[in-house]
């Protein structure tokens, strides 16, 4: 859990920072960009719980 809240904090600041310079976001710029990388993360882990 300290992970994803660590995770969490540093890529709200690495957001932070990118809209401060004006620069382009480094992640998908939508809702549904980021919900199909969730997607590819849990179909991986679905995939190592079943044939690992």
């Amino acid at each position: 859990m300290k992970e994803v809240l660590l995770s969490l904090i540093s890529g709200g600041i690495v957001g932070f920072l990118f809209a401060w310079l004006k620069l382009p976001i480094p992640a998908p710029p939508a809702l549904a960009g980021v919900t199909g990388i969730v997607g590819v993360y849990l179909g991986f882990k679905l995939f190592e719980y079943f044939f690992k």
